[in-house]
């Protein structure tokens, strides 16, 4: 593998943004920044931004596979168009599906991970993201109800073994039987537990953040709403400041003004952009199946297909993380700055994989999105190979 220095206007490290020079990259891993040029090849990116590769933590999938397809190829193709779209490490993420189904799942993402080679550009398997079943009917959105159950520790323990421990997160709603011991079983297992498809009350999602939840799933969708008499799980998330809120930032989902709302009361280190991008990402309009139900991507968009063939209620994006990072820009939410970490440090941190992924570190392996000054995506490495050359 060569060795060579990328050159640009602007790199997002840990400690800071710094303006100018040089970052070296040794056999696929990260050297270090300098404001000298090195004795290496240089790879021009003026008047680019280089950041650290984006890292999607809620995601069901992507160029026409969804997670749940139980097929380790499927995986392997998602990766390496998301990697191609910007994004260098991700979470698949499951839906409400049966015991059974979310076993097999977990453990085709296992093994599409475990052949992985050190020269295979597409975006890593950080971990594996559990959405459902432990969810209420209330806000079931565009999970499936039949599956709904109680939270078991005893269940999620067959799910991480057939996934070689790859699980970092998991998502119930607070309000069910059985959740603050579930929480805090996860805790000590080192597993995130996110808060979602809840109705819960704000004492009720209070007492489940006290147990060790640590995360609020896309958040204002499929939650109880924030109300000045009834602050429930969306207030919740705004007022609770160790905790990490998902955002899916398609301006669709959520509208501008409501991510700004909820990044002024988080704060920006603790707000996670998101995509919840369904099978259909990177994929033209037309119907589609996800989570074993029918949708119909259109006008940027995913909904579940009605009884009469029309659109229903949303059930995902399709949007790419490096988008979703150019839209709050654009929106003057946040700096650019603010939104890589967003999207790369802080997700990281959120879903606690930020020993891997998410920063630039030397030693580290040499995953890059580079943005040009418009906030459009330029090119992207993982392992230190350009994926768009």
């Amino acid at each position: 593998m060569a060795t060579f220095a990328i050159k640009a206007d602007r790199f997002v490290l840990p400690g800071a943004l710094m303006q100018g020079g040089y970052l070296t990259i040794e056999d696929g891993v990260f050297g270090a920044w300098s404001a000298d040029a090195p004795a290496y090849e240089i790879r021009d990116y003026t008047g680019c931004t280089v950041a650290p590769g984006l890292v999607d933590t809620h995601i069901h999938g992507f160029h026409n596979h969804a997670t749940t397809d139980c097929d380790p190829d499927a995986i392997d193709d998602s990766s390496i168009a998301l990697a191609k779209a910007g994004t260098t490490a991700w979470l698949p993420t499951t839906f409400t599906e049966s015991v059974e189904d979310i076993g097999r799942a977990c453990a085709a993402i296992a093994e599409a991970d475990e052949r992985r080679s050190a020269d295979f550009t597409g975006a890593h398997v950080a971990g594996i993201f559990l959405e459902g079943p432990f969810f209420t009917t209330a806000h079931v959105g565009a999970q499936n109800p039949v599956y709904l159950i109680e939270p078991s520790e005893e269940v999620f323990d067959g799910w991480q073994e057939q996934a070689g421990g790859r699980i970092r997160k998991s998502a119930l709603a607070a309000e069910k039987a059985g959740a603050l011991p579930y929480i805090a079983a996860l805790d000590k297992k080192g597993v995130v537990t996110a808060i979602g498809h809840s109705d819960a009350t704000y004492d009720e999602t209070l007492a489940a953040v006290n147990a060790g939840a640590s995360c609020f799933v896309h958040t204002y969708n499929g939650q109880r709403g924030l109300h000045h008499r009834d602050p429930g799980v969306t207030g919740c998330a705004m007022t609770t400041p160790d905790t990490y809120a998902e955002v899916i930032c398609d301006g669709k989902h959520v509208v501008p003004a409501a991510i700004k709302a909820l990044v002024d009361a988080k704060g920006w280190q603790h707000t996670v952009l998101i995509t919840d991008c369904l099978i259909c990402g990177g994929m033209p309009e037309g119907e589609y199946v996800s989570g074993g139900m029918p949708v119909i991507m259109k006008d940027g968009l995913c909904y579940l297909k009605g009884e009469d063939g029309a659109t229903g209620n949303i059930a995902g994006s399709v949007l790419t993380l490096a988008h979703g990072v150019k839209n709050v820009v654009d929106w003057g939410i946040v700096t650019a700055e603010q939104a890589i970490r967003m999207a790369s440090e802080v997700a990281a941190k959120s879903a606690r994989v930020d020993d891997k992924v998410g920063y630039i570190k030397p030693g580290r392996n040499a995953d890059l999105t580079i943005f040009n000054a418009d906030m459009t995506l330029r090119d992207t490495y993982v392992n230190g190979i350009s994926v768009n050359a």
